[in-house]
């Protein structure tokens, strides 16, 4: 029974990261693709890059909301801001980011190798 309470605990967080990593590896395909055949192959590195910069900025939040996150929300409540911003849909928000970046890493990564091949 524990392998089934685990299995529905981690199957959002699955589906989650793992549809901004398709949307990301069709991105950094698309992209990386149209890099290749209008500038040059070597340029193709720079969306691999650019990938890398937003998988950064999205394990950089996360961390962010998952450290100050209720301190944020504490501050929203007191300030009466009505904002709804809350520690949760940060940390989703960037897990999504992050999930888009590391597609496009692997996007633009398969497309270098496809035409290096």
């Amino acid at each position: 029974m524990a392998a089934a309470g685990t299995v529905d605990w981690l199957r959002p967080r699955l589906r989650l990261v793992g549809g901004a990593v398709l949307v990301g590896t069709a991105l950094g395909l698309v992209a990386g693709g149209a890099v290749a055949v209008f500038l040059s192959l070597r340029a193709v590195r720079s969306v691999f890059a650019l990938g890398a910069l937003v998988l950064g900025v999205g394990v950089l939040g996360w961390s962010g909301s998952a450290m100050a996150g209720r301190g944020i929300e504490t501050m929203h409540r007191y300030m009466d801001t009505g904002s709804d911003w809350t520690e949760e849909n940060s940390r989703r928000a960037m897990a999504r980011v992050g999930g888009a970046g590391a597609g496009v890493m692997l996007g633009s990564g398969l497309v270098e190798v496809v035409m290096f091949v």
